[in-house]
């Protein structure tokens, strides 16, 4: 059975280092790139369809850090998790470090109860809700999942529709309604999840 995010605590952000920056790579899926931003300590963003200079001011301006350049082992770290998530390895992100940085509670909370969802495991935003001790809050977790800086790690596209069809994917992100649906097709797709999903309560 999957724990609910009441079970285990949010993420917490992680202190920088003295003299941090920001490392960004990119990771080449069949629908664009994938960007991806570290700390020496933590991912903080990992975007689809964001092209590279908005992807890298919002994450300026979240973190306080400016870009640098040079080796990352963090970064390594990211992008092969990546690459192996994309490659089809359901535990591709387990024990890697995330840092939401000022993300109020309730963000905090919603992401907690995403990263609960095992690979190919889905939910609804209601049920969700529920989940996370605030049944009625459909919209409002709708509204936290759409502002997900980490995606895939914290995987959103594991949250559709009450009716189980697709639901949205991607908040105000790059690309339009259509591409961003046919990612998080695609991607549930790999998972073996078929929609619509026939809920047993």
């Amino acid at each position: 059975m999957t724990r609910s995010a009441l079970d285990t605590p949010p993420p917490r952000p992680a202190e920088h280092a003295p003299g941090d920056g920001l490392h960004v790579g990119t990771v080449s899926a069949t629908w664009g790139p994938i960007h991806v931003a570290t700390t020496t300590r933590a991912v903080i963003a990992i975007s689809v369809l964001t092209p590279t200079t908005p992807f890298v001011d919002d994450a300026v301006r979240r973190t306080g850090l400016e870009r640098v350049a040079g080796p990352s082992p963090m970064l390594d770290r990211a992008v092969a998790a990546v690459e192996a998530f994309l490659a089809g390895h359901p535990r591709a992100f387990a024990g890697l470090p995330l840092h939401l940085g000022t993300r109020n509670l309730w963000d905090q909370t919603v992401f907690g109860g995403v990263g609960q969802l095992a690979w190919g495991e889905v939910t609804s935003y209601g049920r969700l809700a529920r989940r996370v001790g605030k049944p009625g809050a459909a919209r409002a977790v709708g509204g936290a999942v759409g502002r997900n800086p980490i995606g895939l790690a914290i995987p959103c596209h594991r949250v559709i529709a009450g009716d189980g069809s697709i639901g949205g994917y991607g908040g105000d992100w790059f690309g339009s309604r259509e591409q961003l649906l046919e990612i998080k097709r695609e991607l549930l797709a790999r998972e073996g999840v078929t929609l619509p999903v026939r809920w047993v309560d």
